[in-house]
């Protein structure tokens, strides 16, 4: 059975995973300034912190809407036994219920909702490029990725508070109170939402390094194949402490080093970064 996957451009995968695999995208638009830009395309993360550095408001994110949705099916739906699109979490964005009221039209395309966003969601975007390789029923694979996303741990740490200020998920005072602190928070994806878990306190080199071992030491749960190390920018030093912590207590197969996208980037800020796995 010849299937295609497709996702929504916030699964983060790098170029080299998409090319691989023959993911092809659903490109959120980008607002800054009140004008329209391609996530990935003609914005990049880059561009979002220069412009806030600059002094400029956040930028947003805006859904793909149904009609895109539509296009993009109909590209792939007869040239392939099969389509399987994987959003961002529902709890997130309407791409996920925009996509399902476009599949309504395609007989032979199945929506998913990773629950999950960057390469949270991006482990299920490779698990669907595996099963599509192995199971000749569109159907079983919907299931199996249903059932593998809930799986899925993603979690990033924040170095400052910015971003969440200025998107209004974040109080001024409370800012303050962990800028005084110098404390780093840890967000994590759980039930397609997120939440603030923990607080680290200490320099974000240290912070890091210890969010990496409080989550992969001393686990049985995890599954240690594949392991995403997802970021926005960070310095040489923090990225030396995460990777030398992940040499310590991860024992993965493969490590994937990837940068987050517009959409983190958007939302968290510089600074950002995650340990993305799956758990048995």
């Amino acid at each position: 059975m010849n299937i295609k996957i497709l996702s929504d451009s916030t699964c983060d995968l790098s170029p080299q995973q998409l090319a691989q695999y023959n993911i092809d995208l659903a490109r959120l638009t980008v607002v800054k300034n009140d004008e329209q830009f391609v996530d990935g395309e003609t914005i990049t993360p880059a561009d979002i912190f220069a412009h806030v550095a600059a002094g400029g408001g956040l930028c947003s994110t805006s859904a793909y809407s149904v009609g895109q949705y539509q296009e993009l099916f109909a590209k792939y739906a007869d040239k392939y036994d099969g389509v399987i699109h994987i959003n961002i979490s529902a709890h997130f964005s309407s791409c996920h219920q925009n996509a399902c009221i476009a599949a309504e039209d395609f007989p032979n395309v199945r929506v998913i909702d990773s629950m999950n966003l960057s390469t949270g969601q991006g482990h299920v975007v490779l698990e669907a490029c595996r099963l599509a390789q192995t199971c000749n029923d569109l159907d079983e694979i919907a299931d199996k990725l249903r059932a593998f996303a809930p799986r899925v741990e993603a979690s990033f740490l924040l170095d400052q508070l910015q971003y969440m200020v200025k998107g209004g998920r974040c109080s001024s005072a409370a800012a303050l109170g962990a800028n005084l602190l110098n404390l780093k928070p840890c967000i994590e994806v759980r039930d397609g939402k997120m939440s603030v878990v923990k607080k680290y306190r200490g320099s974000y080199a240290k912070c890091l390094a210890n969010y990496v071992k409080d989550r992969l030491a001393d686990r049985e749960d995890i599954v240690r194949n594949e392991l995403f190390l997802t970021y926005t920018t960070v310095t040489d030093e923090c990225l030396a402490a995460v990777k030398n912590a992940i040499n310590e207590y991860g024992h993965f197969e493969t490590v994937y080093e990837t940068t987050a996208g517009c959409t983190v980037s958007c939302h968290c800020g510089p600074a950002t970064l995650g340990v993305l796995f799956v758990r048995k």
